[in-house]
């Protein structure tokens, strides 16, 4: 056996492993800021700064853009008009027309809503978003003057009716000239006057053969449906059509040239030709009428 003097550890000598000094002078090129890579840790920190100063800058700039543009549509709809719906029924259109009012397509509000029937759908919508509802009438004894001055009151701009199933006082007609509007669920002047509203009119124009249907948007006068026609939007009827599937799209259709129009309406682009007929002027051309 060897002796316990044999087996002792001696520190290593081995000529792989480095000396610290060696080690050192490895890692020192490494660690010690040269001026080259001071240079380049300077440049890239400039380039940093650069980048955040754009992007700071343009986060700045579109919040001032924003600001503009919101400045701007508040002063569009403190000049907006003041608008009073009609309605009998649910208020589709109505709806419409209320919630273009508040994205900014109509620069105007709905200030009042009249209605025959203070149950509807129309007037229950106007309650809950806290537009004013008037019953008109209220009896039968009730005034046309006493209706003509509660819109006075709202200081109202244009009356817009939709799917108001009473003939307008003519006295209103008389008190708002060329100030309202009705919108018609076919194309006038056929299937309209007295009795010519909401299914019926579909019905009557399948069992007359019409191939094209849509919706008429007029001004109102004394009578039923006889007023100047300011906008239509056909509507092909198909073969095997229903009223209820007539009635559907030619609704589609009432709401988005009611929006239309209305827009026109309060942005004073309504123009009277000589003859009497009014015309729509194109916002994107002003040399463009419809």
């Amino acid at each position: 056996m060897m002796g316990a003097q044999n087996l002792q550890l001696q520190p290593s000598t081995n000529a792989l492993a480095p000396s610290t000094k060696n080690f050192e002078g490895l890692i020192t090129p490494f660690l010690q800021p040269t001026k080259f890579n001071r240079l380049r840790l300077t440049s890239a920190i400039s380039r940093i700064r650069s980048t955040r100063r754009q992007s700071l800058c343009a986060v700045i700039s579109q919040k001032v853009d924003d600001v503009r543009v919101s400045l701007r549509r508040h002063d569009e709809k403190l000049n907006g008009k003041r608008l009073a719906v009609f309605v009998s029924g649910g208020g589709s259109n109505f709806k419409a027309l209320h919630a273009a009012t508040l994205n900014g397509l109509i620069l105007g509000d709905v200030v009042v809503l009249v209605t025959n029937k203070e149950d509807c759908g129309g007037a229950t919508y106007a309650k809950e978003n806290d537009i004013p509802v008037v019953l008109f009438p209220r009896t039968k004894e009730s005034s046309p003057s006493e209706l003509v001055t509660t819109l006075r009151k709202f200081n109202v701009d244009f009356i817009l009716l939709a799917g108001f199933l009473k003939l307008i006082p003519v006295e209103l007609v008389q008190q708002f000239p060329k100030r309202i509007l009705n919108i018609h669920p076919s194309l006038l002047p056929a299937f309209g006057g007295k009795g010519y509203f909401g299914m019926k009119v579909h019905k009557a124009v399948i069992a007359s053969g019409a191939r094209y249907s849509g919706p008429t948007i007029h001004f109102v006068d004394e009578e039923y449906d006889t007023g100047r026609i300011l906008a239509q939007r056909v509507v092909p009827v198909c073969a095997f059509d229903t009223p209820e599937n007539l009635a559907a799209r030619v609704l589609q259709e009432e709401h988005q040239l009611y929006v239309e129009v209305v827009a026109a309406l309060c942005e004073d682009r309504i123009i009277w030709r000589d003859d009497g007929v009014p015309l729509i002027q194109s916002k994107e051309d002003p040399q463009h009428y419809s």
